[in-house]
């Protein structure tokens, strides 16, 4: 039985990963809770084959268990974090994946490492490609983030050149379902509990921004086989079904039948004006595509937030 470390392992891909893996795995999970949510870690400590050690990942683990797998997955994400924590954000990009690669060269451990489509920045590109650089903006509003990321990315590569460590990198679009955080600022949960709540839901600008949305089990599944697979990445996960924010706030008020209202605001800065992956290389080198259509996962989440409330 592998032993596999999860970082970030009370966030809401974190703790999903981690069920899953506990299927057929030992698994060590690591947080600090900046963001997690600690009844996600509770859940996983029922199974016994789960371990759990408290800490922020910019410190050194002491771990003595040999490790087969590492999966980075710490770090804030959502929007709300980035004002309140941006030299977290910064430093666990940074000090906190140089320590996990660390580790991951003491054990000869395989490293998978979730990136994020936010280094795309306000694409120019559409949809956007691997191959894309970028258009972002080095001391933006949500530069912490993005910016974190693509230190992280150079970083991981370039310890795969220099000490051939076997490390693979996954850049996540957005992503929803059971166990995000109500508070967490992204737009799919904002709206779930606006609606369910009967307060109007807040669109920013005209709503003519676009998202494609990703099932978290879809998620999962695609984290998994790229971790099998002989890829270093970088490679995008995913769905390309493109939205408009209007479109999915007029979608979530029909699914949670609800009497809400939809009000604009402002469009905060640097928001990006479209997002859309180009999943075209996880499809031949993965055989990996998402399954889940937005309004059976939209229901599944509504029926987890109901139960939040």
């Amino acid at each position: 039985m592998k032993t596999i470390l999860v970082t970030g392992c009370a966030g809401f891909i974190g703790s999903n990963l981690c069920f899953k893996l506990l299927e057929r795995s030992q698994v060590i999970g690591v947080d600090n809770f900046i963001s997690g949510q600690r009844k996600n870690v509770n859940n996983l400590k029922k199974n016994p084959r789960f371990g759990f050690i408290s800490q922020d990942i910019t410190k050194p683990l002491k771990i003595s268990e040999h490790l087969d797998e590492i999966w980075n997955l710490a770090c804030p994400a959502s929007p709300v974090d980035f004002p309140q924590y941006p030299i977290e954000i910064l430093m666990t990009g940074s000090m906190g994946v140089k320590n996990v690669l660390n580790l991951a060269l003491k054990n000869k451990a395989k490293f998978l490492h979730t990136s994020t489509s936010e280094i795309y920045g306000e694409p120019q590109e559409h949809p956007q490609k691997e191959t894309y650089w970028g258009n972002v903006n080095p001391i933006g509003a949500r530069s912490c983030y993005y910016e974190s990321k693509r230190f992280a990315e150079s970083l991981i590569e370039n310890y795969r050149k220099k000490y051939k460590l076997d490390t693979k990198i996954v850049r996540i679009f957005n992503t929803y379902g059971p166990r995000m955080r109500v508070d967490d600022g992204r737009v799919v949960s904002n709206f779930i509990t606006q609606a369910l709540e009967g307060e109007n839901l807040t669109v920013y600008g005209k709503g003519l921004q676009t998202r494609s949305f990703c099932f978290v089990s879809d998620m999962i599944e695609g984290l998994i086989k790229m971790m099998k697979s002989r890829q270093h990445g970088p490679i995008n996960l995913g769905n390309p079904d493109e939205y408009t924010i209007l479109k999915l706030a007029k979608k979530i008020i029909q699914l949670t039948q609800s009497k809400s209202k939809i009000v604009f605001l402002f469009l905060p800065k640097d928001d990006p004006t479209k997002r859309k992956p180009d999943i075209t290389l996880a499809k031949k080198t993965l055989g990996w595509e998402p399954k889940v259509g937005l309004k059976k996962g939209l229901l599944e989440t509504i029926s987890y937030f109901k139960e939040v409330l």
